[in-house]
């Protein structure tokens, strides 16, 4: 049976991949973004801003991809608020919600008190969208009623990378190669997620990918 997904804020690059990778394997995709044309290769497109969505909007898919990304001090808080419109929109269904996350929430020691964007060597400028991220999956993590998977990349996230088809699939700490390298490529990292969406059962549980 065809997999039925929808992509939302599906304009990025990220969610792009995401798209392209789940269109191939077969899936009947839906993207919903902000663009008049449809910038994807998502076989259905809906131009609708994420805080209009409802429940109808996203009933009736298998698994839905939340890729919203904001940069700017003043919108960092709508990691939050777009993810807990989303979680409301689906609570109580059989929807899966996968988010497109952050690696700065990732835990660098055993006892899961220190995260990579507390360390001395995260960059000062990326801390304001480490903690907006962190602050969104905290949140994520008090939801009972949403099947979420929150999927953080590796520490090197890299927009033009190579698609290897290779990955390490880890947890909630930061996890190295064994070239001892934090870096996925966004192909290799949409691999990773359609694979969740095909075969995972991680449900309400944080993953994170790094190249193989």
């Amino acid at each position: 049976m065809t997999k039925k997904i929808a992509v939302v804020a599906a304009d990025g690059r990220a969610a792009r991949k995401i798209i392209t990778e789940a269109v191939n394997r077969g899936f009947d995709v839906t993207a919903f973004g902000r663009k008049d044309e449809n910038p994807t290769d998502a076989q259905h497109y809906v131009k609708r801003d994420i805080f209009d969505l409802t429940a109808d909007d996203l009933k009736g898919f298998d698994a839905v991809v939340d890729a919203f990304g904001a940069w700017t001090e003043d919108t960092l808080p709508q990691h939050s608020t777009t993810l807990a419109h989303l979680s409301d929109l689906l609570a109580g269904t059989d929807t899966r919600l996968l988010i497109v996350g952050g690696a700065g929430s990732l835990y660098v020691n055993p006892e899961h008190t220190v995260t990579l964007s507390q360390t001395p060597d995260f960059p000062d400028s990326f801390k304001p969208l480490a903690n907006a991220m962190a602050s969104a999956l905290a949140d994520l993590r008090k939801r009972g009623d949403v099947k979420w998977t929150y999927a953080s990349p590796a520490g090197d996230f890299q927009a033009d990378g190579d698609r290897t088809g290779k990955y390490l699939l880890a947890g909630e700490e930061l996890t190295l190669n064994d070239r001892g390298e934090s870096i996925i490529s966004y192909a290799d990292y949409a691999i990773a997620m359609v694979d969740e969406i095909e075969k995972g059962d991680h449900i309400q549980q944080r993953i994170s990918v790094v190249r193989a």
